[in-house]
């Protein structure tokens, strides 16, 4: 890779950072005051993308460590908003469930995001957004393909120096 490539592939991962903080800023204001930015990300994927995950499976797809999982987990069911239950396919390992509470609280902050979203897609453009979105799903895929193997767990044996 040259260095003009470096250097643009740098500056997406840039924008797109400022993206997400703009983002975040944005919802972050609109929540209940006993949640924060983390647990509201968790409840709203278990709603959008697949309830019923395992504590393993959230930590994973929020590239966190499980014990940082755990204690939002925990918050969250101490609120009722999700409901921590034995897996029904092996009844050794837990699933997170949303509750009624849960589902209610993340409509809510969708509901008072709804103007301001609407104003952000006038002013963007909707197949804008919707080309933009098929690109972005393309690096994240790419992205993830090409994720660093774990950090092995034992550091290798280096010469003294």
């Amino acid at each position: 890779m040259n260095s003009d490539d470096l250097s643009s592939l740098l500056d997406l991962l840039n924008e797109i950072s400022v993206i997400e903080q703009l983002g975040g800023a944005l919802v972050e204001a609109r929540l209940p005051a006993d949640m924060i930015g983390p647990q509201f990300r968790v409840l709203d994927y278990l709603i959008r993308v697949a309830d019923g995950r395992t504590p393993v499976e959230l930590a994973r797809a929020f590239q966190v460590p499980k014990t940082t999982l755990t204690h939002t987990l925990s918050r969250l069911d101490n609120q009722e908003l999700v409901r921590t239950l034995p897996n029904p396919n092996d009844r050794r390992s837990k699933c997170v469930w949303t509750t009624e509470k849960g589902r209610a609280a993340r409509d809510k902050v969708a509901d008072d995001l709804t103007q301001e979203m609407e104003d952000i897609l006038q002013r963007f453009g909707k197949s804008r957004s919707a080309e933009l979105m098929v690109l972005l799903e393309a690096l994240r895929d790419a992205m993830a393909e090409a994720k660093s193997p774990e950090i092995p767990r034992q550091p290798p044996a280096y010469p003294d120096a």
